[in-house]
């Protein structure tokens, strides 16, 4: 069974990560998020986990909210070759979460290696927090961005930055 959002927080703790979790009614879009956060700090983001061809592995790209996405320049960037929205059944399957609730955090519950995992060099760099879903689109928990990357990188995924500020040619 993957992780609970509850067991997830408690995880976080017992590694001594400081996160502020915030309730809410479920959020699908950036644009729902925005309308109902108010004047909550810090970088938001958006996840993106797509299917690349075998045997590539998944891959999860973390970008600031308003950063300008192409799969395919994305694709291009990073020399996956074709590059598609993962299924619901895949995305459970490989980080244990539904659509509308992909999150960094939930490398959790996903083997070092079999997701690639790309994220923006501003969510990373920041001086403030960075809010991502607790494995639920009905909670937001903030994190310093050491502390993503400590987290992440102690479960034994790798982190590659990557400059999402300019649109990907």
């Amino acid at each position: 069974m993957p992780e609970t959002p509850e067991s997830l927080l408690s995880r976080l703790k017992a590694a001594g990560i400081p996160a502020v979790t915030h309730r809410h009614p479920p959020l699908h879009t950036v644009a729902e998020s925005q309308a109902l956060r108010g004047d909550l700090p810090g970088l938001h983001v958006k996840n993106l986990f797509l299917r690349a061809k075998p045997p590539q592995p998944f891959l999860l790209v973390v970008a600031e909210e308003n950063a300008p996405l192409s799969i395919n320049a994305l694709a291009r960037r990073l020399g996956t070759g074709r590059l598609s929205m993962a299924s619901a059944e895949e995305l459970w399957e490989r980080l244990g979460v539904r659509p509308g609730s992909v999150t960094p955090l939930a490398l959790v519950n996903a083997a070092p290696g079999s997701v690639r995992t790309v994220i923006d060099r501003r969510l990373l760099e920041g001086a403030g927090p960075v809010n991502v879903h607790p494995l639920t689109n009905e909670a937001t928990t903030a994190l310093a961005p050491a502390d993503l990357r400590r987290f992440i990188e102690g479960l034994g995924h790798a982190l590659e930055p990557l400059d999402l500020a300019e649109p990907l040619a």
